[in-house]
């Protein structure tokens, strides 16, 4: 088979520049490890920055997302049960959209069947060959072994994929945070606590209140990462939440079964190039954010954004200025992301050896946030992305 761009991985970023692409006259093949079911019933983040609402209506597939999804003009902080709110549209102008990346993905996966593009799902033993400048790569499907010649690879394969082991181990280097607790998630069919999200600093811990639908809620709660869900009961996880957040929610707080529960690590990680000849890192492939800044997703379209960019640019202008700046332009952005998340991480999150001191100035910066516009600004305007 030949085809000018093969992506590996069938998750939102593979299929969105390969939307993208097609819609440019590109053509493309995407390569998924796992089959099409457990890709929809991956549960993920589901705040999208405006610059990403924007990407999806490029890519011909938001629809479906400002039918259904919610724009919030703001978000609330909390610290000692008491909420504050930051309010988007006031300070920066623009807002965000919360719609489930599984949503994202569906829309993704309509457009590629509706426009005949090629996925070819449980592909086995992906192996990328003749990087940096001539690429192909192999793969069994069905025990048979095919191969794919291309001009140009994306790895779109997220963390444990074969794309950034590619790399020669002289030129990457990364860079890593591991923190030192998880993310209890708990998704229930229960309205939303409140109609905007809650990030609650509390002495027992961090917790947050999301949503995805009108009856379709996500909350987390700050754990040891020693604890297991097994230790978590239901009645003990709605006890805890209603410790850590501001008391009119836990007050309204409608409570039911978890039909899905699990205990998230968080992490801050980026690679370095995001580009090695003709082969592209995108998305987790090369970079992980703890989820509290909302960045993971919105990180993996602003490559996307990019590397659509310089291909786009290389095939019909035959320039390769982008392509050849990728790397650069990519990361510039992702560090400032990395930065963001990990600033809102310390600033709402109890340390394991965390004093009395610290837990006054984080106190202290939130009540900083409440009453100083230019601080609230520049966490609006991080919140809501920054341009790219």
């Amino acid at each position: 088979m030949r085809t000018q761009v093969c992506i590996i991985g069938g998750g939102p970023s593979g299929l969105l520049l390969a939307q993208l692409l097609h819609r440019a006259g590109i053509d493309t093949v995407v390569l998924e490890r796992r089959d099409r079911a457990y890709v929809l019933s991956r549960i993920r983040a589901g705040v999208l920055e405006w610059g990403t609402v924007g990407m999806l209506d490029a890519a011909g597939v938001g629809e479906r997302m400002h039918r259904e999804g919610f724009v919030h003009g703001g978000t609330l902080l909390s610290a000692r049960n008491r909420a504050i709110r930051i309010d988007f549209e006031a300070l920066v102008g623009t807002r965000v959209m919360v719609y489930g990346q599984t949503e994202v993905t569906h829309d993704l996966y309509d457009a590629r069947d509706a426009m005949g593009g090629v996925v070819i799902d449980e592909a086995e033993g992906v192996t990328l060959h003749g990087l940096p400048d001539a690429p192909f790569v192999t793969y069994t499907k069905d025990g048979t072994e095919h191969r794919i010649d291309c001009d140009y690879i994306a790895g779109c394969d997220g963390f444990h994929g074969v794309s950034r082991a590619a790399l020669p181990a002289s030129l990457l280097k990364t860079f890593e945070k591991v923190y030192p607790f998880g993310w209890l998630g708990v998704l229930s069919e229960t309205p939303p606590v409140s109609h905007e999200l809650i990030y609650a600093n509390h002495e027992r811990g961090f917790a947050l209140c999301s949503m995805r639908n009108a009856n379709l809620s996500r909350y987390y709660l700050q754990v040891p990462l020693t604890d297991r869900v097994e230790q978590w009961s239901d009645t003990a996880f709605w006890d805890e939440l209603r410790r850590r957040i501001p008391h009119e929610a836990a007050d309204t707080l409608v409570t039911g079964p978890a039909i899905e529960k699990s205990i998230a690590p968080l992490r801050s990680f980026v690679a370095e190039p995001m580009r090695w000849g003709r082969l592209f890192l995108v998305g987790d492939a090369a970079h992980i954010v703890p989820p509290t800044g909302a960045k993971g997703l919105n990180l993996a379209v602003s490559d996307v954004h990019y590397l659509s960019q310089a291909l786009i640019a290389r095939y019909r202008d035959g320039t390769e200025d982008l392509v050849e700046a990728y790397s650069d332009r990519a990361l510039a952005r992702v560090w400032k992301a990395i930065r963001f998340s990990w600033w809102m991480t310390t600033l709402l999150h109890r340390f394991p050896d965390q004093t009395e001191f610290d837990q006054h100035i984080q106190n202290s910066e939130i009540a900083y946030l409440e009453h100083s516009s230019a601080a609230r600004t520049v966490l609006a305007e991080n919140y809501v992305g920054l341009p790219y």
